[in-house]
């Protein structure tokens, strides 16, 4: 790689991969090579692949290129054929030979693994034409499924470094914090503070050594945002940590990834050298006089240091706890100096909105929550995966017409936005906007992005029991009411979901919630409350139903069934008989079955089996 002294290198360089591009004329086959598609063998699909394009003699037609996530993560491996953006999934190693034949010989879709809508069950042969891509708006995600992330040159073709470009060479860092604050743009982390101020901030703290860090410890249960932009484009991510670096005249800088993700830090790291080949990081960038680089710091899976403050105490080497604010990191952070930390989100929409300019990103979102959000969803829902919408969508538009409804033609019953510190929302605010005021108004918060989608036969209860057992595991235990509020929290519904509820527990629930929510240290303390309040507000019957009447209405609180089959509404199907794993039900043709309590191991396979109610 030649290194790039000037913004005219990297223009020149732009142009010259676009006309290299376009002079190859190659049909490229993108397979999606995040983990959700390689733990469904998206590597076996490669390679064999590669294999029979060789065989075929179509080495010269077409190029196999491995991207990161797609963001169709239920449909993996998933495969697209660029430019003609035909869209295939769930394939197999043996299903290769045909779709080559089918494509590439016979110039025809191969139909058996086009995309089949789960609402119209109609076929859909182009990529662009499924809801779950036409009702997004990618920005943060425009380069997902359509560069190999472990080619900068590919991140240069589509813009990769010119808002950085810009902002070294022609920006002073006033106009780059003004630029990010007409933006509107909010942390994406999940405060929500305002990008701009706190980089203005900063940026006003005196000091000759200054921090910028990345905040990529992606700790909510069924979030996987912040992984999937790293997988995908990692270079956007640090083209927005250089800009910010410009901003408060910091030099160096630290993303704080968690473990867990090997191929993320894998590709970052590629991506931080390549950068450094190219002198897009480093020393002088660009010529611009200006130098930074960026450090991967490695976290243990503490999920206390998605908190700023012990993240910054994990970099010091010391045990990942909070401290009080203030003083606020932009003026006393990592080592005392003064530092900003966003999250990856954040980071990978700074390099547009400078390109750009901050009116051009306002122009999306609403009033106080400008631009788009990236979500992962997960849970009940069909089309589970990451996505991309415009601040203020409805809650309802997300799951129906992104997510494709709920599976198996159940009701919905419930949303969990925020990961384990957010709130379960019913059906009667689906069409809340989401943005950072009108979902906090519901007993809910954005958090980093986390949608849990739950339907009819999710018990409210147990499912707060299960946000709260996690916390529990998870508090850090410097301050008294995070320590010892949440394990009691557990004990009570614990206590609930086990039968032995007493209706003072559910006084005791709320009293509890207000205490430590006006006494925990930080944030992940303070809101470690709302998926009891949100449940307790909005599902107040079941725990009800629990204490008073010793009843699971959703049946799947095992202390409160008691595992018999009503004749009445038993159909003689066999289907548990079938289905259970212990040969505790006793079934013959045209008669209900029994279970037999001696042998049952309560392990609810007979309920789930069951289309006719008939099991308590």
């Amino acid at each position: 790689m030649a290194k790039l002294s000037t913004i005219e290198d990297l223009r020149g360089l732009k142009a010259q991969i676009l006309e290299s591009a376009a002079a190859a004329n190659v049909t490229q086959l993108l397979i999606c090579g995040g983990t959700g598609c390689h733990a469904t063998g998206s590597i076996s699909v490669l390679e064999v692949l590669e294999e029979e394009i060789e065989k075929q003699g179509l080495s010269d037609k077409c190029k196999v290129i491995e991207t990161g996530c797609n963001g169709f993560c239920a449909m993996g491996p998933i495969l697209v054929v660029h430019p003609d953006d035909i869209f295939y999934q769930k394939i197999k190693p043996e299903d290769v030979p045909e779709l080559v034949k089918s494509q590439l010989i016979e110039n025809k879709p191969y139909e058996k693994l086009l995309h089949k809508d789960p609402v119209s069950k109609k076929k859909i042969t182009h990529q662009s034409e499924i809801p779950f891509f036409a009702h997004q708006m990618p920005r943060v995600l425009r380069n997902k499924g359509l560069i190999d992330p472990e080619s900068i040159d590919d991140a240069i073709a589509r813009d990769g470094y010119h808002g950085a470009a810009k902002a070294l060479l022609e920006m002073t860092p006033q106009d780059i914090i003004e630029q990010m604050k007409i933006s509107g743009l909010r942390g994406r982390g999940g405060a929500g503070f305002p990008t701009g101020v706190k980089w203005e901030f900063a940026s006003k703290s005196p000091s000759d050594v200054k921090y910028v860090l990345c905040n990529a410890d992606e700790g909510d249960p069924g979030a996987f945002m912040d992984r999937s932009i790293l997988e995908a484009d990692p270079h956007a991510v640090l083209e927005g940590m250089v800009i910010a670096a410009r901003a408060i005249n910091a030099h160096k800088g630290y993303v704080y990834a968690r473990t867990e993700y090997p191929l993320a830090i894998k590709r970052l790291q590629l991506a931080i050298d390549h950068a450094r080949e190219y002198g897009l990081m480093g020393e002088n960038i660009l010529g611009s006089g200006f130098s930074f680089d960026v450090e991967i710091y490695q976290g243990a899976g503490a999920f206390v240091c998605g908190e700023e403050t012990a993240l910054m105490r994990s970099i010091e080497g010391k045990r990942g706890m909070p401290r009080p604010r203030p003083p606020f990191p932009a003026v006393k952070g990592l080592w005392e100096k003064p530092t900003i930390l966003n999250n990856v989100e954040s980071f990978a929409n700074v390099g547009q909105i400078i390109l750009n300019g901050g009116e051009w990103y306002a122009s999306v979102g609403t009033e106080k929550s400008k631009g788009t959000k990236v979500f992962a969803i997960s849970g009940d829902v069909n089309n589970i995966g990451l996505v991309e919408v415009p601040m203020g969508s409805p809650l309802r538009q997300m799951i129906y017409d992104v997510g494709g409804g709920i599976p198996k033609k159940k009701k919905f019953k419930a949303v969990q936005l925020g990961g384990p510190s957010g709130g379960c929302i019913p059906e009667a605010y689906l069409d809340t906007p989401v943005d950072y005021e009108e979902i906090a108004k519901v007993g809910a918060i954005m958090g980093s992005g986390g949608v849990i989608v739950m339907d009819e036969d999710t018990c409210m209860v147990d499912m707060a029991r299960f946000f709260m057992d996690f916390i529990q595991e998870e508090s850090c235990g410097k301050c008294t009411p995070c320590r010892e509020g949440t394990r009691r929290f557990l004990e009570i519904l614990d206590k609930i979901t086990g039968g032995k509820g007493e209706p003072s527990d559910i006084e005791a629930l709320e009293t509890l919630a207000s205490t430590i929510q006006d006494t925990a240290l930080c944030g992940l303390g303070q809101t470690a409350a709302n998926p009891v309040l949100s449940t307790l507000r909005y599902f107040k019957e079941e725990y009800d139903a629990h204490v008073y009447e010793k009843r699971c209405p959703a049946k799947r609180c095992v202390a409160l069934l008691k595992f018999e089959i009503d004749p009445d509404k038993c159909t003689s199907c066999g289907l548990c008989f079938k289905g259970c794993p212990v040969d505790a039900i006793t079934w013959k043709k045209k008669e209900p079955a029994v279970i037999d309590k001696e042998k049952c191991i309560e392990c609810l396979t007979c309920f789930e089996k069951c289309k006719f109610g008939a099991i308590d």
